[in-house]
């Protein structure tokens, strides 16, 4: 009966001498030993600095907490006038816009992607494969004078025209043609996020095993099929990745969006050629002029719920992204 004992005391002396060796082996090792700290130091930083930024927005955003509660999120008008602030048209033109863009990218990064690994000729993959990389480097403030001084008129006097002539039957495209607006700021996006897409998804793509492809062809599958039954459904985790990550550049994007979103506050319609604000151009056009109180205290709120709509978001992704994942890893078992 004391056999198990002493078998139990020989493994927990035998798990005691080999941590008692690797610290022996760390001891020798100092380079090994600073690495570490570094590596822990930059993670403490990185959360620090998280932390931080969060703690800024919240304390300065008790008093409109206080002052308003959760109808800060109800109220139309933003008016430091009579110290009235609502983000309403700023919430709804955040989540218009960003939806916008989302719906046109999404389908037109994965279709550049399909062509550039599939189709395209070998010449002419990487100069597109340039051209769709270099679309990303372009800064947002060019992309929002772009916007501003050509697309916005061209929508004005034909885009938005052509929509009411063609589809006036739903509210989205009726009212009064404006170039700048909702419509203007979630095409803008759409240009801004899809070289982000599109490169991930190529980049997804083309790690799918040469074998899966090879399978599907020798049964007799077209190339259609083969994208779609072998290539698509092992690439889907990372697309969904790439899709929260371009929903999440637009949802913070401030430059570009302020120059052709109109900047005027208005209440919540469901016709894309109104004006109207995003919590990041709110913050972009009232923080200059912000004075000590309700006024800068609003402003920071904005702010802070547009940190909580980025935070969501991530979560979202990481969950999404772990249950395709183990969705994928279950059927490959199965």
């Amino acid at each position: 009966m004391q056999f198990p004992l002493a078998g139990a005391l020989t493994a927990t002396q035998q798990r005691s001498r080999a941590w008692l060796t690797q610290l022996r082996i760390q001891a020798r090792r100092p380079g090994d030993l600073l690495f570490r700290s570094l590596i822990i130091l930059f993670v403490v930083t990185v959360i620090g600095v998280v932390v931080g930024v969060a703690w800024v927005l919240l304390s300065s955003s008790l008093p409109t907490i206080r002052t308003f509660g959760l109808n800060f999120l109800r109220y139309n008008a933003f008016d430091p006038v009579h110290n009235l602030y609502g983000v309403s048209p700023a919430i709804f033109g955040t989540l218009v816009t960003s939806a916008i863009a989302l719906i046109l990218a999404l389908p037109i990064g994965i279709g550049t992607a399909i062509f550039l690994v599939d189709f395209c000729p070998r010449r002419l993959r990487a100069p597109i494969a340039f051209l769709v990389d270099a679309l990303a480097a372009i800064p947002s403030v060019v992309i929002g004078l772009w916007g501003f001084l050509v697309f916005a008129p061209w929508l004005q006097h034909t885009g938005e025209p052509w929509l009411q002539q063609h589809f006036g039957f739903l509210p989205f495209f009726q009212g009064q043609p404006q170039g700048v607006g909702l419509l203007a700021a979630g095409l803008i996006l759409t240009f801004m996020i899809l070289p982000i897409i599109t490169a991930i998804t190529r980049e997804v793509m083309l790690v799918v095993p040469v074998s899966q492809r090879e399978a599907m062809l020798a049964l007799g599958a077209t190339r259609w099929e083969v994208i779609r039954y072998a290539v698509l459904p092992f690439a889907r985790v990372g697309i969904a990745g790439a899709a929260i990550l371009g929903l999440g550049r637009a949802l913070g994007e401030t430059i570009a969006v302020t120059l052709v979103i109109g900047n005027q506050a208005a209440p919540p319609s469901a016709s894309l050629f109104n004006t109207g604000y995003t919590l990041a151009s709110v913050i972009a056009n009232q923080f200059g002029e912000a004075t000590p109180g309700l006024f800068i205290s609003a402003v920071m709120e904005a702010g802070l719920i547009l940190l909580i709509l980025t935070l969501i978001t991530n979560i979202f992704a990481r969950l999404l992204v772990a249950r395709l994942g183990h969705g994928r890893v279950r059927k490959v078992v199965i």
